[in-house]
């Protein structure tokens, strides 16, 4: 089963957090210094916040799947329409180990599909590598 994805850069991350908890009626499912995801079932929905990103708004939209064949179906589909895409295996980004696939829709936006396989200082600390890591790759 698949579940739609938006990243947004934003600046006051607290602010943030209070707008969407009121908008989600929930709390993050993740929290860090620097981030903070939802994940909601009514919409099926990862909506995810960082800071440090260049610029405001939506940072990359998304398709999190739940096993490998769903996305290897997604990039079969991506790489015969001739769509540009990067893949990465094992990527530690946004607090999370997962596999990705990356493409670029006709205006440029990002969309990445992925498959989430472990989690990253999810005790909320921010422990140097795994900050650097996760910027390296949502930013």
């Amino acid at each position: 089963m698949k579940r739609f994805h938006v990243h947004l850069h934003i600046d006051d991350l607290a602010e943030n957090i209070r707008f969407y908890s009121t908008l989600f009626g929930a709390e993050p499912a993740v929290r860090h210094a620097d981030y903070a995801k939802w994940m909601l079932d009514d919409p099926r929905l990862n909506f995810a916040l960082s800071t440090g990103g260049s610029g405001h708004g939506v940072s990359h939209l998304g398709l999190q799947v739940d096993e490998p064949g769903e996305l290897a179906d997604i990039a079969a589909r991506g790489r015969s329409a001739g769509l540009d895409s990067r893949e990465e295996r094992q990527a530690a980004c946004c607090y999370a180990r997962s596999n990705k696939h990356w493409f670029s829709d006709p205006q440029g936006i990002v969309w990445e599909a992925f498959e989430t396989t472990g989690q990253i200082g999810n005790d909320g600390e921010d422990r140097g590598s795994d900050v650097e890591e996760r910027r390296a790759c949502c930013a």
